[in-house]
């Protein structure tokens, strides 16, 4: 399998499993969006990492493959891509990206994709598509965009030039610059802690906050309120406010 789905202590890892470098072939793409909507719909998965393993994260596009497609071809194979990525953006759960080695091409825009990012030291990221002649084809012109803001992504975008973790972080590309063998273990650590919170709170300021970012204030506000009061029936709402009366701020147990 390209995409390998594990599962423990209630964190799903996403593992692109290609060697040498993950490259993301139509094959790879598919499965990760199977994948993605498994993790997205199991009760057991309430946060999730996405990894490439200790050496790289994902290189990119698999160019020979994409060399021999032509403009119908891709005309139709364009909107699955995006849709795999999508796929894993709209996982009603926290993600975090691991990013080992290469986040290039499409790695990083799959590393786009989560809520969070934690980089290697030595970790490189980009959008090179511009010295293939083409742009970002998976979300890259507009999840960069957003995350960093149009300037910063154009520089990128325009020039194809890679950068490292520490120029990644000040960019806030990145959420976090760690040494290599830690990348993985923070990130589990990281969705280990949100798995064991309150899953539809959670899912409610995923959605309010991505939903925002893609509208108007008037309609974010109004996705707001109505998870906010929403959320005033659930059991969790009930758990955290008793626990918060009875014991103290922070010490309630959602699971």
């Amino acid at each position: 399998m390209t995409v390998t789905l594990e599962v423990a202590d209630g964190v799903g890892t996403l593992r692109l499993a290609r060697p040498p470098m993950n490259a993301l072939d139509t094959a790879t793409q598919d499965r990760l969006k199977e994948l993605a909507e498994e993790a997205a719909g199991r009760a057991d998965v309430r946060a999730v990492v996405l990894y490439g393993g200790e050496k790289v994260f994902a290189a990119g596009a698999d160019i020979k493959e994409m060399r021999a497609m032509d403009h119908a071809a891709m005309v139709g194979r364009a909107r699955a891509l995006q849709d795999s990525f999508t796929a894993v953006a709209r996982i009603p759960k926290p993600v975090v990206a691991a990013v080992t080695g290469y986040a290039l091409g499409g790695g990083c825009e799959l590393a786009l994709c989560a809520d969070y990012r934690i980089a290697a030291e030595d970790a490189k990221l980009g959008q090179p598509e511009i010295l293939l002649g083409l742009i970002p084809g998976a979300g890259g012109t507009q999840r960069l965009s957003r995350l960093i803001g149009p300037s910063r992504a154009k520089d990128l975008i325009f020039t194809g030039r890679q950068v490292g973790a520490a120029e990644a972080l000040t960019l806030g590309l990145v959420d976090r610059v760690v040494p290599a063998a830690e990348v993985y273990p923070q990130a589990h650590a990281w969705a280990a802690r949100l798995a064991r919170g309150p899953a539809t709170a959670l899912r409610a300021a995923k959605e309010a906050v991505d939903t925002g970012l893609e509208t108007d204030l008037e309609t974010g506000l109004a996705v707001e309120r109505t998870w906010f009061a929403g959320l005033f029936a659930t059991e969790d709402r009930e758990r955290g406010m008793r626990s918060f009366v009875e014991d103290g701020p922070g010490k309630a147990q959602f699971l």
